[in-house]
């Protein structure tokens, strides 16, 4: 299990209370096994052959590692771990990954121990459409024995259920003119596979009873960081150029009863890649954006 070590800022603000969060930190270390990879590989269905110690760690791969691994009886009905801890203990029943910022400034490699260090940088409370909202910003700092590798934001969205009867808001249209296109079968398998791989307990990528009928969604959610690490995928499929920079925001769910692709189109200097992934109806589900060192 990663060792993990918590700690609480000097001078918590004092409201609202969930602003106490702000300045916590999270450091964490874990080993970049083997198995874990070679796992997300066989997910993705690539045909890399063998990966052992030494190998580069592919862009986003590290989601498989750092794992919070909360005691059974520490879950909540939804399978998040209960609220509190390293994230405000928000009383908003949704959780999304809305989104993340990373940049590259060297790899990490199969094999070696790394470091975590996360802090909360923002805590806001905001009211929406579908009532109130709290987004909260992470940023974690993760590295070797040489240096920090990695630098990431991590943007997430808590919100209310929506009232009963109350139809989401239609997504926008996709962007037209890919490039480069996959098409992707988001069945169960895959989803439960992604699940297993990143010890991920909620419920609504695996619980089809509970995600319909008590979530109310039409089917198997497809997880963010998953369709983030496909649009990563297809840049590799495509250009052997390593990833700087990455950015990308969720825009729209997508639902294990419809194929989805994910796409992209490359500058003329082959620098940057406009990516996107689509859902079967034109609808525009994930944005984002990497830079290569070409």
């Amino acid at each position: 299990m990663p060792a993990m070590t918590t700690t609480h800022p000097t001078n918590p603000a004092a409201a609202p209370e969930l602003s106490a969060w702000v300045g916590r930190t999270e450091d964490r270390a874990d080993l970049l096994a083997c198995a874990p990879a070679q796992g997300l590989a066989a997910t993705l269905d690539r045909d890399d052959g063998a990966y052992a110690a030494g190998t580069e760690l592919p862009p986003l791969w590290h989601w498989l590692y750092f794992l919070p691994m909360a005691r059974q009886s520490e879950l909540g009905p939804d399978g998040h771990p209960k609220r509190g801890g390293f994230l405000p203990p928000v009383p908003l029943p949704r959780r999304m990954w809305a989104g993340s910022r990373l940049d590259w400034h060297a790899p990490l490699r199969l094999g070696e121990t790394v470091t975590r260090h996360s802090r909360i940088v923002s805590v806001e409370q905001k009211s929406g459409r579908s009532g109130a909202l709290v987004f909260v910003l992470v940023r974690h700092h993760i590295g070797n024995a040489d240096g920090v590798a990695i630098v990431e934001e991590h943007d997430i969205v808590y919100r209310g259920l929506p009232p009963a009867g109350e139809a989401p808001p239609a997504p926008p249209k996709a962007p037209d003119g890919a490039v480069w296109k996959r098409g992707i079968e988001p069945d169960d398998v895959l989803l439960f596979r992604y699940s297993a791989l990143t010890f991920n307990g909620p419920r609504i990528h695996y619980d089809r009873r509970y995600v319909t009928e008590t979530e109310g969604y039409p089917g198997l959610i497809v997880h963010g960081p998953l369709i983030a690490t496909l649009l990563t995928d297809l840049v590799r499929r495509n250009s052997k150029a390593p990833m700087t920079s990455f950015k990308f925001k969720a825009v729209s769910p997508l639902f294990d009863i419809a194929p989805f692709s994910v796409n992209g189109i490359p500058s003329a200097d082959g620098k940057q890649v406009k990516l996107w992934a689509q859902g079967a109806a034109g609808q525009l589900a994930m944005d984002a954006e990497a830079t290569l060192a070409v």
